[in-house]
């Protein structure tokens, strides 16, 4: 499947500070992609370069097989949608006004203006002056404007700042729909629990390098991470008796507060700890839960100056 972003030994130097320091990889069409990293890791410095805001100190860098600044720059950011971390509009004007005044820059058909709208939950207030919006409101007016013209590929930079759950639910959706209908999807987030879901691959920055990319079992298994098996015991079983059994197969199961137990496994001795609770009576339900992408994040030292490692 070809990519909707290249980029090759892409840097960004500020003077003596790198604020990328020659990154490589890919963001593939048809999919959605979290960019990770901590304050300061090079994400907005990425997505400035991708929109051809500012340009590169070195390296290659191609967005939907362009070349983001130059000659076909203008084309090029028509097939981009793009949601800042924190939208400004016009407070006098109205949301279906402000999105009429956009489509026309963007050689979109205002008729767009009231489905999308409706789509983000904003048909009520179309005729609302922005600035009486609250936060949330805004927010899903910025992500009206982003799919505005049916773009190839949506920027959302912590698109749900300001919202309530059911807001994030609806927001997460129409990333799913976009990724159902081909089109790809670049979201940053610290939000790590509630963009794991729906994310197909990461890209996780520390300090402007690429720490690792990958889905998140990919980043699982190089990082060999151990299982959290939690189980459902009868509860007329001896408790004592079944931990001893559990613990002569090397498996050292704790209670937990809900009354199931739980022990680590390393990927390794998985499967032999799966066919041993298998073979246990006492044992109702078995659930097995491979580290998160929070874990990961964490092993990898992300969201630390220093760090502790990078993938190979």
């Amino acid at each position: 499947m070809p990519n909707a972003i290249e980029f090759t030994a892409l840097a960004k130097r500020y003077g003596p500070l790198a604020a990328l320091g020659g990154i490589t990889g890919v963001v593939p069409k048809g999919r959605v992609v979290g960019l990770l990293g901590h304050n300061g890791a090079g994400k907005s410095t990425l997505i400035k370069l991708i929109l051809g805001l500012i340009e590169p100190s070195g390296g290659d860098l191609t967005v939907l097989g362009e070349q983001p600044w130059g000659a076909h720059a203008h084309a090029l950011r028509q097939r981009i949608g793009y949601l800042p971390e924190s939208a400004a509009f016009y407070g006098n004007l109205s949301g279906r006004e402000l999105l009429d005044y956009l489509a026309r820059l963007k050689h979109a058909p205002r008729s767009q203006a009231p489905q999308l709208l409706e789509r983000v939950g904003l048909a009520h207030a179309a005729d609302r002056r922005i600035g009486t919006y609250s936060k949330g409101m805004r927010q899903r007016l910025g992500l009206a404007q982003a799919l505005l013209a049916a773009p190839e590929l949506v920027l959302l930079d912590e698109p749900t700042t300001g919202l309530d759950p059911q807001a994030t639910r609806e927001l997460y959706q129409i990333v799913d729909e976009l990724r159902a209908a081909g089109r790809c999807v670049l979201i940053s987030s610290h939000l790590l629990a509630e963009l794991e879901p729906h994310i197909d691959s990461a890209l996780i920055l520390r300090e402007g390098e690429l720490l690792a990319a990958g889905s998140v079992a990919q980043l699982g298994e190089r990082a060999a991470l151990p299982s959290c098996i939690r189980i459902r015991t009868d509860r007329a079983a001896e408790p004592a008796a079944l931990l001893a059994r559990l613990s002569s197969r090397d498996l050292a199961f704790a209670p937990r507060a809900d009354g199931r137990l739980e022990c680590e496994v390393a990927p390794a001795a998985k499967m032999q700890a799966l066919h041993a609770l298998l073979a246990e009576p006492a044992v109702l339900d078995v659930d097995v839960r491979e580290p998160s992408l929070a874990q990961l994040y964490d092993w990898l030292g992300a969201g630390s100056r220093r760090g502790r490692r990078a993938m190979p």
